[in-house]
Formats: C-alpha cells, sequence, structure tokens
C-alpha cells in the first residue's frame, strides 16, 4: 500500500502490521532477550514495549491512560508490577500516562495479562501510532470548563486502538481533547488540538470546539498547530478525530522519519488544501459541510490544577499533588493510591504536567488528607521554581537523550531557590528535554533546556541550548533559542540575572492584566 522507500521502519511495517507482535509476543519471551531481532525489538513498540540501550536486556513498558484517569486499584496494580517485575522507579509522562522501567522480556506476557486484569493496556503507545490521547485532568470536575471532554478522549481511544486502519500512519500523532477554560493541556503543540468554543447554529448556542492541526516537537523543529477553521460540536468531534489520522495515513511522507509529521504535510499542501480534503471526506461519509471556526473561548491563564481546587460538585475537593520531574516510587504510587481510597472516591488524576491529583475529597476530609505525610514528599503547594518544573526521562534511561535531565533539573532549581528565596521567583515554568525530540515540551515554557554534549578545553561536559519566552494557550508562542551550549555547572550563574528579570516581567503583566489592559511585551525582554 506504501512505497517503503530506503526508510528502514517503512520497510519493517511493510513486512507485516506492527500490531501483529501481539500474537508473537509469548514466543519471543519464552526465546529471550538474546535471540530477539533488532526487527522485532521495534515492533514491540507497537504493544508499548521499549527496548533501553542503555541497560540491554531490559524494556520500559508505557501505559496508556487515556486522559490521565486512574484508578487506586490500577495504581497498586502498576507499583505492584514494579516492585516485582521491574525495579521500582515509575515515570509519569506529559502524555498523562506511565512507564515501568527494568523489565525483562521474559516478563512482558504477564504484565500485559495484569494490566488486562485491571482495565490498563500498553498498546500502541510508541511508534506510529495515535498515542495517549490528553485531556484536562480535573475534567467533568472543574467548574471552569465549557463541557466534559474525557468522554469523547475514550469514545476516539477506542475508534483507533487495536484497529490496523491506524497503526501504518507515517509517523506518530499526538492528539488532545479539552473542555478546559485555562489552559491546562497544550494543543498549541499537537498534531491535532481540540479547544473549546461555541458557535451559534440555526438559532442556538452550541458548545463545542474549534480544531489545531499540525502542531509538533521534537525531530525537524518546533511548530505551532495552525487553526484549521473548523468548528465541530462534541457529537460530531471524534469523527473528526478519526478522519484526520486517516488523511495522514494516505497522504503523509514517509522518506525521511524526521520530516514525516502531519506538520510537514500541511507545510506542503497549504491549509486550504488540507481542509478541502478533510471536508470532502466529511460530506461522503457523513453528509453535509464543516461548520467554520467559532469563538474561542479558553482564558488568558494557565493553570497546573495543583493545590485544593473546589469541585463543580457542592462539597467536594479535587488536591493537586506536585511529583517532583514526574518520577515516583513504588511505595510512592501505593501511598498515592492508599491515600485517594481513605480520603477521596478511589481516583487519582495525573496532569501533562507530570503530577497527580487526588480527586472527590470531601471537605470534612480536607484536613487529615493535609496533615499525611506523603504531602511533605508530594507537596499540594511546592515553591514557585519546582511547581513549574518538567523533566523528560533522560540519558540514564532513553538511549535519544544527550545528558541526564531530572538530576540535573532538580540540582539547578535548588540552588536558584538558594540564590532567589524560595518564595521570591513567582511561578515561571522551567521544562527539561534531554535531546531535539523535545519530551520535556520545552518550546512551551517560561524557560526551557534541550540537552546537547558541549566541547569545552577538549573536555566533552553535559550542555544544554536555552530558550525562553514560550506559552500555548490563545496567544501561543514557541520559546525563542537564547543560549547555545551552556554547561550544566555554570546554569545557576547564568539562570540567576535571566530569572531576577523575569519575575518582574511576570509581575508587570498581572498589575497590567488586573487593570484590563493589554501590554505587549517582548521574550527577549526578560534579558534585559
Amino acid at each position: 500500500m506504501f512505497s517503503p522507500g530506503t526508510n528502514p521502519i517503512e520497510k519493517i511495517k511493510a513486512e507485516k502490521d506492527g500490531l501483529d507482535i501481539l500474537q508473537e509476543i509469548e514466543t519471543l519471551a519464552a526465546n529471550g532477550y538474546a535471540n530477539l531481532s533488532p526487527q522485532n525489538a521495534e515492533r514491540l513498540k507497537w504493544i508499548g514495549t521499549f527496548l533501553r540501550k542503555k541497560t540491554p536486556g531490559f524494556f520500559m513498558m508505557r501505559v496508556r491512560i487515556t486522559g490521565g484517569r486512574a484508578t487506586a486499584k490500577q495504581f497498586h496494580a502498576l507499583a505492584q508490577i514494579s516492585e516485582r517485575l521491574g525495579n521500582e522507579v515509575l515515570d509519569i509522562t506529559t502524555r498523562q500516562q506511565i512507564e515501568l522501567r527494568a523489565i525483562r522480556i521474559e516478563s512482558v506476557p504477564q504484565i500485559l495479562k495484569e494490566l488486562e486484569d485491571v482495565d490498563l493496556n500498553s498498546l500502541q503507545t510508541g511508534l506510529d501510532n495515535i498515542r495517549g490521547v490528553n485531556t484536562c485532568a480535573l475534567a467533568g470536575l472543574t467548574p471552569n470548563e465549557s463541557l466534559d471532554a474525557y468522554p469523547l478522549a475514550v469514545d476516539f481511544t477506542n475508534v483507533f486502538l487495536n484497529n490496523k486502519d491506524y497503526t501504518n500512519l507515517p509517523r506518530k500523532m499526538n492528539v488532545t481533547l479539552t473542555g478546559c477554560l485555562e489552559n491546562c493541556t497544550h494543543p498549541e503543540s499537537q498534531d491535532i488540538g481540540l479547544v473549546p468554543a461555541s458557535k451559534v447554529i440555526n438559532g442556538s448556542v452550541i458548545n463545542g470546539f474549534n480544531v489545531f492541526v499540525g502542531g509538533k516537537m521534537g525531530s525537524g523543529g518546533f511548530y505551532n498547530a495552525t487553526v484549521l477553521d473548523v468548528f465541530v460540536p462534541p457529537e460530531d468531534a471524534v469523527s473528526l478525530c478519526s478522519e484526520i489520522p486517516l488523511i495522514f495515513r494516505d497522504h503523509g511522507f514517509r522518506a525521511e522519519r524526521t520530516k514525516a509529521r502531519l506538520a510537514f504535510l500541511l507545510e506542503a499542501w497549504g491549509m486550504e488544501k488540507f481542509r478541502a480534503e478533510l471536508e470532502a471526506r466529511w460530506t461522503r461519509r457523513f453528509g453535509g459541510k464543516l461548520e467554520r471556526a467559532g469563538t474561542d473561548l479558553r482564558k488568558e491563564v494557565e493553570t497546573d490544577h495543583l493545590g485544593v481546587t473546589a469541585q463543580k460538585q457542592p462539597g467536594l475537593n479535587a488536591v493537586g499533588l506536585s511529583i517532583s520531574v514526574g518520577r515516583v516510587s513504588a511505595k510512592q504510587l501505593h501511598e498515592i493510591a492508599r491515600l485517594s481510597e481513605v480520603y477521596g472516591s478511589s481516583e487519582i488524576r495525573i496532569t501533562p504536567q507530570q503530577n497527580m491529583i487526588l480527586v472527590n475529597v470531601p471537605q470534612k476530609n480536607l484536613k487529615p488528607l493535609l496533615d499525611e505525610p506523603l504531602l511533605t514528599q508530594l507537596p499540594p503547594n511546592p515553591t514557585p521554581l519546582f511547581r513549574g518544573l518538567v523533566s523528560c526521562v533522560g540519558i540514564d534511561y532513553c538511549s535519544l537523550a544527550l545528558i541526564e535531565t531530572k538530576g540535573i533539573a532538580v540540582k539547578v532549581t535548588e540552588n536558584l531557590e538558594k540564590r532567589l528565596g524560595k518564595e521570591k521567583t513567582g511561578n515561571v515554568r522551567m521544562r527539561w528535554s534531554g535531546c531535539a525530540a523535545g519530551c520535556g515540551n520545552h518550546h512551551t515554557a517560561d524557560i526551557g533546556f534541550q540537552g546537547i554534549k558541549a566541547n569545552i578545553d577538549g573536555k566533552i561536559v553535559d550542555a544544554v541550548h536555552v530558550f525562553v519566552g514560550g506559552k500555548t494557550g490563545k496567544d501561543a508562542r514557541p520559546a525563542e533559542k537564547i543560549m547555545e551550549l551552556v554547561p550544566c555547572d555554570i546554569l545557576p550563574d547564568v539562570l540567576e540575572p535571566i530569572l531576577r528579570n523575569m519575575t518582574l516581567l511576570k509581575k508587570v503583566r498581572r498589575d497590567v492584566e488586573a487593570e484590563q489592559r493589554v501590554v505587549m511585551i517582548p521574550a527577549e525582554s526578560c534579558l534585559d
């Protein structure tokens, strides 16, 4: 169906569908790591199982948790798997999913069965698939939403999961469906982003979504998603999201992996041609035409849902816990699950900022929950710099990363807090990616870091490129690179004056917003 050319991954896909590895996993596990072919190592990514070249013989398994919504039972199961079959280290991703570490191939069939027993899976969380679908972590609970998009995220996932119509895309696709008015996801960096909007149709005001397409991080550079000029009512959202990947499948580029994302098809075609193709397919399948974009309902603020939030359900609260750089131990995961059982409704939400939220906490349970010892480790009200800290996995587990990220991120942040005072920096979002793949979303940060190696006086050292001024939301903009090859050892010296000026800049912006006036200050002004 598709010409593989010289692209090695396309050749692997041309031999057989990647999802077929699910039928062979028992045999592969029995044969062991030593007999695993490179081709099958790639195919294992279709079932979320990734060979880690840094640790030969050990794999990472990425568990799909749509919209970040999980139960205490599921968390206990993940913690137990990590204790028995991994290394008791788990990482939260910016796609609201959880990764298990140090898994042997012999254990994969057992883990897949144990995941299935608690209604979890790892299917299609890697390679050329639609990855975990993001939505607001407080969907259905926050008073600041136009509609609850979580059921739509689940319905869309059910369309493509274990469906071979969607398992041979040219490259991966990231999708967010959100009704949150406070920009808690980052749709501008997604291949498909549905954001809350309204439109008058046949005399009635309909709350639905405006559609963005073609955003991306990673190889080939950052692309800000473009408005498709489409409004879609909730009942049509899943159908629309299901059709766009099929256009990408049929027409996307496959020759070069670094030039194969949806953004590059849009760049070649132009938005008018892409919209026309989508509308033609829509008309053939469903009849009628697509509506033009409606009014964007999002506010200017960006929230992380940390701390105590009153839910729209009377007398109930959500308590967002800060998970420093997104890493938890199996013991901590068990304890988070226990707290949700004792004080809430046995439900936990995972955020795109790598944090977790206990929900449906009655007012009477708030104080005893906040007094629990775990909350000294995972605070609901972290210091400002740690509140905005996000990090990819880094070199200790990822074969693409060029530097260790999580440990350096924590060390640098602690140093800056000592210099500036823990409570005096303001909420500055610092996000770390260990390489150009951008898994830490550094292009969306106030200050972003991309890992690189630098040659300093003949010595190869860990370093970063530094970006500033990134923002998601209605006036989204990518962060701009202002420095290259900055050794990590001197980062606190470099960042201190930037942070001092950025904190002042944020205060000015807040004061102006309070006066309901608008002022545009270039991102580079934080360096003046």
